[in-house]
């Protein structure tokens, strides 16, 4: 089997097991189960958050799996420096689709305790970038990363590329 078959399955059981646990299951126990939505205007706008959440998260784990041959997680990380597609705008395009997923579901169920939960999220996420992931990104790839951080910001997309 090739390396890029083994990211994707990788990337594929990853996202099942985290995003899958923070973005599905977690959402899940805070508004009690499976609920039928209600009908209306905000449960339409909640769906479409929710699936551009999902298509930028999965546009990007594609991405890591087939450019960077690696997965999100950190215990199996890609290979190459990613600065293609979505990331040519900001660098953690994921944690960002994530939170958009929860922010669609606080919207389609009306859940200001998913919105909380969303916040929160993103600021653990912001933690994990600042202490974890760049400092890791910056001994693995070195002066390719410097110089990717500088042209691109962390959380709000840059409408050039």
């Amino acid at each position: 089997m090739t390396r890029r078959f083994w990211a994707i399955l990788n990337t594929i059981l990853f996202t099942i097991f985290v995003p899958g646990t923070v973005a599905v299951y977690v959402p899940r126990w805070l508004v009690g189960g499976f609920h039928k939505p209600e009908n209306g205007v905000l449960t339409w706008v909640g769906a479409v958050i929710l699936v551009v959440g999902a298509a930028i998260y999965f546009r990007c784990a594609w991405e890591f799996a087939v450019r960077g041959l690696g997965t999100p997680a950190p215990i199996a990380p890609t290979q190459f420096l990613v600065t293609t597609a979505l990331h040519r705008y900001v660098r953690n395009p994921m944690y960002i689709g994530v939170a958009l997923v929860i922010l669609g579901e606080a919207t389609v169920f009306r859940s200001f305790h998913l919105a909380e939960y969303a916040v929160v999220m993103l600021f653990v996420a912001h933690l994990f970038v600042m202490f974890y992931e760049e400092p890791t990104l910056r001994r693995q790839f070195g002066e390719s990363y410097d110089e990717y951080r500088r042209r691109v910001p962390r959380w709000i997309p840059k409408l050039r590329a």
